[in-house]
């Protein structure tokens, strides 16, 4: 069911609202509307709620270039949300990419009990390429498996339902509201552990934190691939839409005789476990990006890889000469 809501706001708590009643909910906008949801999505990040968030990335800030495309919203999606709010992030890298990332957003929500924000670009959104329909039956499933009975005893020995109990995903049970006997409480004030009661205790609220922080870090993604020449010195690493235009540059590249390698990411939070190790394989790593250096930021921070930069923010998709000249730069360098 599709309905348009008047407001960035009504979106998304509409969104969640289905979510509560068993539904896997969509809600889409670009970034000054993700900033409106943003309240919205700290909600379903504490009620534990499967929601998927699409942004279709433009130029700003504010209204920017409301027609061009830009990559600059990855530190909204990863932090753009008051207090510890981690929420799992994946991007397309084609437009025929998008059905396959929009499936593994879906997955993620559903198996986590997590909002989950998919990123694609003005670019992509008004880009097609021929794309075979798949096999239905051959998609991974996804399905829910509705919570129905007790999970706990109360202080008679009474069977209860605890909606803050976890499974080993750390993910919370899915009950659909009316569920005889399973009348239970969730809400945007923290919860007490396994109850869902409202607490106010210092202990509990670092170990709710701790466990929604250690929910999202253990999501099963799966590990990085090199394309190209995986014994290459350099390296091109890229995310979301820049695949086209990196994917054509390695191939002028290579048949110039050059060793490179690519690393391109989906899942951008958490990143690939093996991300680390991969780019420490190559002394020199570049990655063009439609911003300011935001996922170079990231890897700095948390690899200590000099990643160096390729940005470009004029509205405009980098060409595969772009990056074939940038490429060429830092080999010589």
């Amino acid at each position: 069911r599709t309905f348009q809501a008047e407001d960035e706001i009504a979106g998304v708590c509409s969104a969640i609202g289905a979510s509560y009643g068993g539904r896997l909910a969509v809600t889409t906008s670009s970034g000054p509307g993700i900033a409106l949801k943003g309240e919205a999505m700290g909600l379903a990040q504490i009620l534990e709620l499967p929601l998927v968030v699409v942004n279709v990335q433009r130029a700003g800030p504010s209204t920017g270039m409301p027609t061009k495309t830009e990559q600059a919203d990855l530190f909204q999606a990863l932090f753009g949300r008051n207090g510890e709010c981690p929420i799992p992030v994946v991007a397309a890298n084609s437009p025929g990419d998008c059905f396959w990332t929009a499936i593994e957003a879906a997955r993620i929500a559903i198996r986590h009990m997590t909002p989950v924000v998919m990123l694609t670009d003005g670019y992509l959104a008004n880009s097609s390429e021929p794309w075979l329909l798949p096999d239905v039956d051959s998609l991974p499933d996804i399905g829910v498996e509705f919570h129905t009975g007790f999970n706990g005893t109360n202080e008679d020995g009474e069977g209860i339902f605890l909606p803050y109990l976890r499974d080993e995903n750390l993910s919370r049970p899915w009950a659909i509201p009316g569920t005889p006997g399973l009348m239970h409480r969730i809400g945007g004030i923290e919860k007490e552990d396994g109850t869902g009661n409202i607490s106010y205790e210092p202990v509990n609220h670092q170990k709710m934190i701790d466990l929604r922080q250690a929910k999202v870090e253990g999501i099963d993604v799966p590990d990085v691939e090199i394309s190209g020449d995986a014994d290459a010195d350099f390296c091109i690493l890229g995310w979301g839409s820049t695949w086209g235009a990196i994917d054509a540059a390695m191939g002028r590249l290579r048949k110039a005789g050059q060793k490179v390698a690519h690393v391109h990411l989906t899942h951008l939070n958490p990143f690939p476990k093996n991300l680390g190790e991969v780019l420490g394989r190559f002394d020199k790593v570049i990655c063009p990006e439609m911003n300011m250096g935001q996922l170079v930021d990231l890897v700095r921070a948390k690899y200590l890889i000099d990643v160096q930069g390729v940005n470009k923010i004029n509205g405009i998709p980098f060409t595969t000469g772009e990056i074939e000249a940038a490429a060429l730069d830092a080999l010589s360098a």
